[in-house]
């Protein structure tokens, strides 16, 4: 039987030449600890209080369900970088199995999602104004401040100039640190004396009720903290042996930064003073959680190094997510959605010298309006979740084309993802729909910029005509239209005009039918377009 050729085959002259280019030079505990690193940033910090406030001990079945569900998610993604190992992937691959429309509106989230970076840059930035007090003004960053994190940003840039082993190397000593603390700091607030009782007392093990549980997905930050998984997806074009190696670093990643932050959960749960606790979980309220808490139980060393590592360990993630959105740019200039100028890899050290740069700036414009850690990943998870749902409507696209052409299964390909693309979409939709109406009124009508995009870049280059392009993505657009409805008449921050849990069933229904349409139209896409599109005319 014929096999699908390599994704190489698809690819225009110029951006292989530029593919070549990058260094496999990562591992499996460098590509680990990339993943480990970019998932364990400030969420530690701040989700255990928030999930408690929300869910009460029952948190820690938020935890739980988050890891799965990112599991599923994985497994769909680990695929695709496994076969189609490319830097960038997550970028590449929509554009690969859907057409330009789907891959200009998901490369446009992808370009928003750089204000993540900004977002760990901004909590650097709050943390610090601990020891220097004029970093903030009004709850937003000072001129003083301003510049400070220019140069942070700067700075971060520098490091991710050079070979990505040198990279590498820094970040599993950043990711050794930022393992430490949370584990010092669980085994210290244990040390310090426990309350027994307390998965029961104070209204009981759910006292908000089970459903709080989904709230605090999102509402309690968990989401978000669980959130960058992916990241040695983006580094599989540069990856030895990526097949073996990056499957396994991606869910070793989310297990051990599940882990950790199941202990920091449990910690907080049984160390909070009795006192604090009159009003229940929702009555406990620190500014620094961890920080705080230490200094109320007189470790005055641990707060030392809790306020350390508060500017420590976003730094470590805002360090990776430089790295990573350089390779989204690389990826977005492959696609013809930037100019090629920022496609070219430097020869010397393999890196996207350009891409670095164009993201610097992008960070910094983040920085400007918003100046605040919570302005800015207000809409951010979203954007990341867009990237998983059309990942996930790849994968079932690249294997139903696949099956129709008689082509056998491909070395590796991950058991069950016929049926776990599907949920994984349908997963994908409710995290987004239980992010609530407050972030998605701003964050799905800021991706759907991305159609007048589409067509601007499609006015004057050769290719399938628009309109029929315009066809095979209309899923996504009807899509994020009709998510936006929900939410408005949902209960997550919406009306209420459609009650709970009709509201979350609606979505899981209406995102079953998307998804068997966008495989339909993907596979449509593959059929009448088999050289693919990959080869873009440049901007």
């Amino acid at each position: 039987m014929p096999q699908s050729p390599p994704p190489e085959s698809f690819a225009a002259p110029a951006v292989l030449a530029e593919e070549r280019r990058l260094r496999k030079d990562l591992g499996f505990w460098g590509l680990t600890a990339i993943g480990f690193s970019n998932i364990l940033g400030s969420g530690w910090l701040f989700a255990a209080m928030y999930a408690a406030q929300t869910a009460g001990p029952a948190a820690l079945l938020s935890w739980i369900a988050a890891g799965a569900l990112c599991a599923l998610l994985a497994l769909v993604m680990v695929e695709l970088g496994a076969t189609r190992p490319e830097g960038g992937g997550t970028v590449r691959w929509p554009l690969y199995a859907s057409g330009r429309l789907v891959g200009t509106v998901i490369g446009w989230s992808v370009l928003l999602s750089v204000g993540g970076t900004a977002a760990e840059i901004s909590a650097i930035m709050q943390y610090a104004a601990h020891y220097l007090p004029g970093l903030h003004s009004g709850g937003r960053l000072s001129v003083f401040g301003l510049g400070v994190a220019v140069g942070l940003s700067v700075l971060l840039t520098a490091l991710n100039w050079f070979a990505v082993r040198m990279f590498a190397r820094l970040n599993n000593l950043v990711s050794l640190f930022k393992v430490a603390v949370p584990v010092v700091t669980v085994i210290a607030l244990s040390l310090s004396g426990t309350h027994s009782g307390r998965l029961t007392d104070h209204g009981g093990f759910a006292p908000y009720g089970y459903a709080a549980c989904l709230t605090a997905l999102a509402g309690g930050g968990i989401v978000y903290s669980v959130n960058g998984f992916q990241a040695p997806l983006d580094f599989s074009g540069e990856a030895r042996n990526p097949r073996r190696n990056v499957p396994a670093a991606v869910l070793t990643g989310i297990g051990l930064a599940v882990l950790v932050y199941l202990a920091l959960q449990l910690a907080f749960l049984f160390t909070v003073p009795e006192s604090l606790l009159t009003h229940g979980w929702q009555g406990v309220n620190f500014e620094s959680p961890f920080g705080q808490l230490a200094l109320v139980l007189n470790l005055h060393w641990l707060a030392t190094l809790l306020y350390a590592d508060a500017v420590i360990s976003p730094g470590g993630s805002a360090y990776v997510g430089v790295a990573i959105d350089a390779r989204h740019t690389y990826a977005l200039a492959k696609n013809g959605m930037l100019p090629r100028f920022f496609m070219r890899i430097d020869a010397r050290s393999g890196m996207a010298h350009r891409a670095l740069v164009l993201n610097l700036a992008v960070i910094i414009v983040f920085l400007l309006p918003f100046g605040g850690w919570q302005d800015i990943v207000s809409v951010m998870g979203d954007m990341y979740l867009l990237i998983y749902a059309a990942s996930a409507v790849a994968v079932a696209v690249f294997r139903a084309h696949d099956r129709e052409r008689g082509v056998s299964r491909s070395e590796g390909q991950a058991p069950g993802v016929r049926w776990i693309a599907p949920v994984s979409f349908i997963v994908a939709s409710e995290f987004i729909f239980w992010s609530g109406w407050h972030d998605l009124r701003l964050a799905l009508p800021l991706v759907l910029v991305g159609v007048p995009l589409f067509l601007v870049q499609r006015r004057d280059t050769e290719g399938p005509l628009p309109r029929h392009e315009l066809r095979q993505g209309a899923w996504l657009v009807c899509y994020l239209a009709v998510l936006t409805v929900l939410s408005r008449l949902g209960t997550f921050g919406g009306s209420g005009r459609l009650s709970a849990p009709y509201d979350s069933v609606t979505v899981g229904a209406v995102a079953l039918i998307v998804f068997v349409w966008a495989v339909r139209s993907g596979v449509d896409h593959l059929r009448t377009t088999p050289t693919g599109p990959t080869a873009a005319p440049s901007v």
